[in-house]
């Protein structure tokens, strides 16, 4: 008895062994892939972070779900972490008053991409450490309307709206609304280009200059929040929309498919991070978003997301906004 529990236990011990030698083995191939060095102290607690979330995106993909998880850049990040440095640090709290968009009633065409419409987006970009994501929806939904408009496609910049808005109730790297945004744009009269106001991820003192002004707004609009189909009528018929929504611990390692989640809320008070509606469509029988992030383009599907549509999914038609140029 004594023999056959010494063979247990040595096979438990073994198993234990090689299965941390393949999970090292693991993280520092993933290390190499993101050009990650810790201090031998970090090390041990990065590793032991990144072993839990790779068991979490293990899990998801053995279950039933609409959507894949992967490693990715985040993944030794608790997802406290991430929350501090990628979204909001306080939810905004989004208006919900009755918007000043008139749909037209439709008809819409089943799909529509803006990407495949002409050159009327910029490619992905990375707000870094820096909760300001919300300026990153503002320029991608500006630049496109503008490209729609103008033809001209020109990136925009996300510093100034950093160092510059906020009287608007924006908060540079700590949060703030696509639609106030707008409003500063607005009566601010211009904003630059991020060629000549390049991004750097922290705040700064506000340097705007009214001669290098690249993009206008004339307006401000908003859809009603909740108006999830005044969303689809614009998209459709106009452009690109800015919108917000809470992201919650299941979002950090998305990879492909359409999001859902039972975790997130679906009112004005809780969400945490903008993004910029390209279009929409269905993926697998399932109506969706189409979606542009600012996490950069190794992340999701090329820096983009698909997200249930229809469904108020995370509150995302809680606030959603776009400039007239």
């Amino acid at each position: 008895m004594t023999s056959l529990w010494l063979v247990f236990a040595l096979a438990s011990v073994t198993s234990a062994f090689y299965l941390t030698i393949q999970d090292e083995f693991h993280f520092k191939s993933w290390m190499a892939q993101h050009n990650k060095v810790y201090s031998t102290e970090e090390y041990h607690q990065r590793f032991r972070t990144f072993t839990e979330n790779k068991k979490t995106v293990d899990k998801h993909n053995a279950g039933n779900h609409s959507f894949t998880m992967a490693l990715n850049q985040f993944s030794d990040m608790t997802f406290n972490e991430f929350r501090k440095s990628f979204l909001w640090s306080e939810p905004q709290n989004c208006s919900a008053t009755k918007g000043n968009y008139l749909s037209s009633n439709g008809p819409y065409p089943d799909s529509i991409d803006w990407r495949k419409k002409g050159n009327y987006v910029t490619p992905v970009k990375n707000q870094g450490g820096c909760g300001s994501c919300w300026t990153f929806s503002t320029t991608g939904c500006l630049e496109s309307v503008t490209a729609i408009a103008t033809g001209k496609l020109i990136p925009l910049s996300e510093q100034q709206l950093v160092d510059c808005a906020q009287d608007f109730n924006n908060h540079g790297c700590n949060g703030g609304l696509p639609s106030q945004a707008f409003e500063y744009i607005m009566y601010n009269k211009g904003l630059m280009t991020e060629q000549d106001y390049p991004y750097t991820a922290v705040e700064g003192n506000c340097v705007y200059k009214p001669t290098l002004a690249a993009a206008f707004v004339k307006e401000v609009v908003n859809v009603t929040a909740y108006d999830e189909m005044g969303m689809v009528d614009a998209v459709a018929k106009h452009n690109p929309v800015s919108f917000a929504f809470e992201v919650t611990s299941d979002f950090m390692h998305y990879h492909q498919g359409v999001y859902t989640s039972t975790e997130c809320h679906d009112t004005t008070d809780k969400v945490n991070h903008a993004v910029l509606a390209v279009g929409y469509g269905q993926e697998n029988g399932t109506p969706c978003w189409i979606v542009k992030n600012s996490w950069g383009s190794s992340w999701g599907i090329d820096g983009y997301f698909l997200i249930q549509r229809g469904k108020n999914m995370c509150g995302l038609a809680a606030c959603s906004s776009f400039p007239v140029v």
